[in-house]
């Protein structure tokens, strides 16, 4: 499986990891189990490692349109995407642009910056 992720409900976090070749399936089945198990106001922590997207612009749009109909009427947490391949990071990029409405959205290229960033926006 190429994005796995953890949903800590006493933390209010959610934890993703994505390796190999990442698809619009695979990040809808996340943000399925993210709205089920309300974590969508939880913060999110995306780590891109070794992933490679494979998106096309109208994936793109379709992912931007589902997250908007998530969070249209309740709220998204903030997110963080730990990002080193320059590639992933024009596909992280629209997916923000695309996505995020209201809630705060970085990229950092280390998971302690991510990590750091996100416990100040829970404060």
């Amino acid at each position: 499986m190429p994005f796995k992720w953890h949903i800590a409900h006493d933390e209010r976090l959610v934890r993703a990891t994505a390796e190999g070749v990442l698809t619009l399936p695979d990040i809808q089945d996340y943000l399925d189990d993210v709205v089920i198990n309300n974590a969508g106001p939880y913060a999110k922590l995306v780590e891109m490692g070794s992933a490679t997207v494979q998106a096309s612009d109208h994936d793109m749009l379709m992912l931007g349109a589902r997250m908007r109909a998530y969070f249209a009427s309740a709220p998204a947490g903030p997110v963080a995407f730990v990002v080193s391949d320059p590639a992933n990071l024009e596909y992280v990029v629209r997916f923000i642009n695309l996505s995020s409405g209201s809630r705060p959205a970085e990229i950092f290229r280390t998971a302690a910056e991510a990590t750091a960033w996100l416990a100040a926006q829970q404060k």
